[in-house]
């Protein structure tokens, strides 16, 4: 099939099943947590979550305060990187390739109904491509990050 006829058919099938926004989707090497806090709320939490497990908030990024400059409304969006000095040495230990994933992010989405959700990608989800070349050191860091992003997850959600 011709790519000029499969996009419509896409799209016709996000739209009928209203998959184009909305509630994130469990999918393979992923959490996904809904709560019943604000978008604003989950945030403040996630902050706070990871500095209490001595992680940094290295990045932050989201299109909603942009766009509502452009006098566009979008529910809250908001992409937090975390992680520290010393789980960055450890990566580059094993494979100066797998810093490039660092740092892992969570992702804070607002839904239609004012409550927030929390999703991430597993750490040893995020390294698993560079497991061969860290070996058993990368894969222990990314086992050590798991049980960490699992902490700060159920932390900022309680």
């Amino acid at each position: 099939m011709s790519l000029k006829f499969l996009l419509p058919t896409v799209f016709f099938c996000a739209v009928a099943t209203g998959s184009l926004a909305g509630n994130l989707q469990p999918r393979e090497g992923w959490v996904v947590l809904e709560t019943t806090k604000t978008y604003s709320q989950l945030i403040d939490d996630v902050k706070t979550a990871s500095k209490s497990n001595s992680m940094g908030i290295v990045t932050q990024a989201g299109p909603t305060k942009a766009a509502a400059n452009r006098g566009i409304t979008i529910p809250g969006n908001r992409v937090i990187g975390i992680f520290n000095n010393d789980f960055a040495v450890r990566v580059l230990a094993t494979s100066t390739a797998a810093m490039i994933e660092a740092p892992i992010r969570l992702y804070v989405t607002e839904e239609t109904d004012g409550h927030a959700t929390l999703s991430y990608k597993v750490p040893s989800h995020v390294f698993s491509p560079y497991f061969s070349e860290g070996g058993i050191e990368l894969v222990t860091l990314a086992s050590e990050l798991d049980q960490k992003f699992s902490t700060i997850a159920q932390q900022s959600v309680e």
